[in-house]
């Protein structure tokens, strides 16, 4: 009786401390936000790049709690800010010691540019970069500053790109799984690592392809920020690794000290009294009376797999990193329904998903189209798959050059584990009634060869469907839109030269396209529009949903602690759409 007192009170004490921290948490939030800190007349920026990153800041209002994470939006809306804030001198940028995702970089890349070209200084500082992730991305991100510091002794491993994939085949035949899986056609590779013990000729030329493409992009922006010969800079970067003194020797960077050095320069190039601000306390507190009142561009992102429903905030520590059908087409329609929203401009970050859930995104896309307001895509490291397909018949698509984009195709399957767990006394027996395809997706056996035809033209209707979004979109025709889809991922550089997408650029670019589309001209305001819950929803709901809420409040502490969870956490939806899913138009995602 004494112990079961003492978990009691254990777990009474534990719900307080969250019923009543956590709100006190979020109001404190609210307050120190509502009045922030005055910034100072001469002011650098220090924008960190060595934590999580993410395309679009999460909908999820807890995410942030004990965190350091910022996303991309973030970053170039504030440098737009920044650019015409007098106060604002310059940006120091601490750069990671991998490789960031290429489209990622892209943008960061292109908001450096426009901040230096508003006459401000961006000096960038690495500790080291090793190979790890497209490591190329880093390089052209400290290429692009005024200045490239290292600090002594550091390493410069910027050798190339490489990815790696792992075969499970002769394994599951080790143990009698059967892998049954259909795809469409014979570059959707997804599930490739099932089916087979190395890459196919198709999977190794798709894959050869993008990665070249994401590496020669990397060094051509390098090189031209850096006014240097392409050939001379890749060989001397691939005669690596090098030391910070070494790679300051062959001018692949500007200038060996430390961190605090650099700093100093900076202040001292800004001006008297010159102070640093972190980038993430830098905001802009003016009020903006017009909101909801003038015209606008509605902003509407969208970033992770693509799911049927809604979000119902089972677990309000995570990201909220998946694209609800429910709440995109939502926040789609109501744009196209306002009469103050003369464009759109959808953000998408996704290797896809459900082809239902993509394709009722698609509808509202269609119907914003058909109320007269244009609707462009803005693409980050990822438009591919389904996130394609909610893109293919926007008004106008903007790709970044390393954006993995297209792989318009279409897989499914089952494992069949009755073999295998024959071998170690487990029978899997099935009971039906009805036709036989009832229970082919049974874990039990393999298909039927009347199951395997049936589930194959389901395949095949999806795949049909896919291309004709494609080509009624595109304005391609359809004998085009087949030879370029087959499953393919295409970077943005590659896409434009097949036509499946319109221009090469960045957020900013679509925003302009979409003013061109829609006759505005002079200034208009972007109206956010992304669906978001609010903190207090966001519990309650957490608090509603019981199994899963007692699990959630139980690992939240190891999920504060560990960024490390996170990652594991945001992997669990994308793989349960891949061994779920019997129709999935999902591409690999191997910048993740």
């Amino acid at each position: 009786m004494k112990q079961f007192l003492i978990t009691m009170a254990g777990v009474f004490a534990g719900l307080v401390v969250f019923l009543i921290g956590v709100p006190v948490v979020l109001v404190g939030m609210a307050l120190a936000a509502a009045a922030p800190q005055p910034v100072p007349s001469n002011t650098v920026l220090e924008l960190d790049l060595r934590g999580a990153l993410s395309d679009q800041s999460p909908n999820n209002p807890l995410w942030g709690l004990g965190r350091n994470s910022t996303s991309v939006m973030a970053i170039i809306e504030t440098l737009r800010r920044a650019e015409r804030d007098e106060r604002i001198k310059g940006l120091l940028v601490r750069l990671p010691e991998r490789g960031l995702e290429p489209g990622m970089a892209d943008e960061i890349r292109q908001g450096f540019s426009r901040f230096r070209a508003a006459g401000k200084p961006v000096y960038a500082h690495s500790q080291g970069v090793y190979p790890a992730g497209v490591v190329t991305t880093t390089y052209m991100l400290g290429a692009a500053a005024d200045e490239f510091w290292m600090q002594p002794g550091a390493s410069l491993q910027v050798t190339g790109v490489a990815t790696e994939d792992l075969f499970l085949r002769r394994f599951f035949d080790k143990y009698g799984v059967v892998p049954q899986y259909e795809q469409r056609q014979e570059y959707k590779n997804a599930v490739n690592g099932f089916l087979f013990s190395d890459y196919t000729a198709p999977h190794r030329e798709a894959t050869v392809s993008w990665l070249s493409s994401v590496y020669e992009s990397n060094l051509a922006a390098a090189a031209a920020d850096r006014k240097a010969e392409p050939v001379a800079l890749r060989a001397a970067l691939e005669a690596g690794p090098h030391g910070a003194e070494e790679a300051l020797a062959l001018k692949l960077i500007d200038k060996v000290g430390q961190v605090r050095e650099a700093e100093e320069a900076l202040l001292t190039k800004a001006g008297a009294g010159a102070k640093t601000v972190d980038f993430d306390d830098y905001v802009d507190a003016r009020p903006d009376p017009d909101r909801g009142l003038t015209d606008a561009i509605a902003l509407i992102e969208a970033e992770g797999p693509i799911v049927t429903g809604e979000d119902r905030g089972a677990n309000p520590f995570t990201r909220g990193s998946a694209i609800y059908s429910d709440d995109l087409a939502k926040a789609i329609l109501r744009a196209a329904r306002s009469d103050k929203i003369k464009a759109i401009v959808l953000r998408v970050n996704s290797p896809g998903g459900s082809d239902t859930a993509s394709e009722q995104i698609l509808d509202a896309v269609r119907f914003a189209k058909a109320k007269g307001k244009p609707v462009v895509v803005s693409m980050s490291t990822y438009g591919a798959s389904g996130g394609y397909w909610i893109a293919s018949e926007a008004s106008a698509i903007v790709a970044q050059p390393t954006t993995l984009t297209g792989s318009i195709g279409v897989y499914g399957g089952k494992f069949a584990l009755g073999p295998a767990l024959a071998r170690h006394g487990v029978d899997v027996r099935q009971i039906g009634v009805g036709g036989d395809y009832a229970g082919a997706f049974g874990m039990g056996q393999p298909f039927t060869n009347a199951q395997r035809e049936a589930f194959g033209g389901w395949m095949d209707r999806i795949y049909a469907n896919f291309l004709g979004r494609v080509a009624a979109g595109r304005k391609l025709p359809p004998e085009q839109v087949a030879e370029i889809a087959k499953g393919r991922v295409w970077t943005g550089a590659q896409a434009k030269g097949v036509g499946l997408v319109d221009e090469v650029g960045g957020f900013y670019q679509a925003v302009a396209r979409a003013k061109t589309l829609a006759r505005i001209e002079g200034e208009i305001p972007l109206r956010r529009m992304t669906p978001s819950t609010g903190a207090f929803d966001t519990l309650r709901k957490a608090l509603g949903v019981s199994g899963n809420s007692a699990r959630t409040l139980m690992a939240a502490a190891w999920v504060f602690g560990d960024p490390r969870a996170q990652a594991v956490i945001d992997e669990v939806a994308t793989a349960r759409l891949r061994g779920e899913g019997q129709g999935m138009v999902l591409a690999p995602t191997p910048f993740r």
